[in-house]
């Protein structure tokens, strides 16, 4: 392993790994983000001042995580193998620090303020969570059905940094870390007893969580799902307009920048948690639909590389990535077409953000390392 390691590092099987550069998955994400920007300059195109320039800084933190996600995806991958748990740590130490060091806004502490600088540990928590579950499966690799025991050590991985996260409070980045966990848990091979368990034991927290877990506001996003046409100008205010902005798209759009909802200042957070809805005011159904079809291919990408990756280890890094940017797209689009309740889940390459941003992308990086080496051991 260490022998097959080095050997991968040298510049000469570098160079044979770049050769096979996927240029899809380059070409998808870029469109992803070129359109994200786009759609954020028309976001913001009547905001206010503090607002207006918000897709040039989208632009640097793109090019800073391209950065990234090319050393990312020069390292041979299975060099984080061995740096697993202790990214893990440090993920776990970042999380911590954010009940000393955090910035309040909006009532939640998430982001860690150096000067100027603010960043959230959350996001790169949830890269950070599956390199460890991947380094546990490869460590772990037995064939036969895991038994509920079997399964303490990772659902502990992703049980405390889910209970940090919670505590901040965020529901969205808590289900995101949770829902990936469960999505690698599809690679192993898991007994039908302990299935039955693990559905008796979410079926009894789930009550649990209501009850406790929850923070009021957190309840009342829940209640006002269930009842949409409830409370519009509180706590319904978000998802509301979103809506009539998605039906004021109708099958080709009002066009670009021109979207009512939009440029009359209706549609809260448009540049964070609701660029959906500003991009299916201004290019409809047919943009929409186009959109939707990007995110999906690109899932199904990080699964194909899964399936063609060289060593278990590599396949839970793609499946992994691949979850973290399918639950990012399901929540969001879910939540602004009304059909899931409001979590402040951003959209992957189009929500404004610069941790947000820099994930995806050092996830994407992690995806071409993977995909790039499949063809040596």
């Amino acid at each position: 392993m260490m022998m097959a390691g080095s050997r991968f590092g040298s510049p000469r099987l570098f160079g044979r790994a770049r050769d096979h550069f996927d240029w899809v998955l380059f070409l998808v994400a870029a469109i992803l983000a070129v359109v994200g920007v786009v759609n954020l300059y028309s976001a913001t195109s009547v905001a206010r001042a503090a607002l207006s320039e918000l897709y040039i800084q989208q632009v640097y933190w793109l090019v800073l995580g391209g950065i990234l996600a090319s050393v990312v995806a020069a390292i041979d991958y299975r060099h984080y193998e061995r740096l697993g748990y202790a990214l893990y740590a440090v993920g776990i130490v970042l999380l911590m620090l954010v009940f000393v060091l955090g910035k309040d806004i909006r009532g939640s502490s998430r982001w860690i303020s150096i000067g100027s600088f603010s960043f959230q540990p959350s996001e790169f928590m949830k890269l950070f969570l599956v390199i460890a579950l991947a380094k546990y499966l490869h460590d772990d690799p037995r064939a036969e059905g895991r038994k509920l025991k079997d399964l303490v050590v990772p659902a502990l991985l992703a049980g405390l940094p889910m209970a940090l996260v919670m505590k901040q409070p965020d529901l969205g980045t808590g289900l995101i870390l949770g829902l990936s966990f469960l999505s690698i848990c599809a690679l192993m091979r898991i007994q039908k007893k302990t299935l039955a368990w693990i559905v008796v034991v979410s079926a009894v927290g789930l009550p649990v969580t209501w009850s406790y877990l929850l923070k009021d506001y957190q309840k009342q996003r829940v209640t006002s799902f269930l009842n949409p046409e409830a409370n519009i100008l509180g706590s319904n205010w978000h998802a509301h307009n979103a809506r009539i902005a998605i039906g004021n798209g109708g099958w080709t759009g009002q066009g670009f920048m021109k979207g009512t909802q939009n440029q009359f200042n209706f549609l809260p957070d448009q540049h964070s948690d609701f660029p959906f809805a500003v991009f299916a005011e201004d290019w409809g159904f047919a943009g929409c639909l186009v959109l939707v079809a990007l995110y999906g291919f690109l899932v199904l990408w990080a699964l194909r590389i899964a399936a063609t990756a060289k060593d278990r280890f590599g396949a839970v890094i793609a499946v992994g990535v691949g979850s973290i940017i399918f639950w990012h797209a399901f929540f969001n689009l879910g939540m602004v077409t009304g059909i899931l309740p409001v979590v402040g889940v951003t959209l992957p390459l189009f929500s404004s953000g610069g941790s947000s941003v820099l994930t995806i992308l050092m996830g994407i990086g992690l995806l071409m390392n993977v995909s790039m080496r499949r063809y040596y051991v």
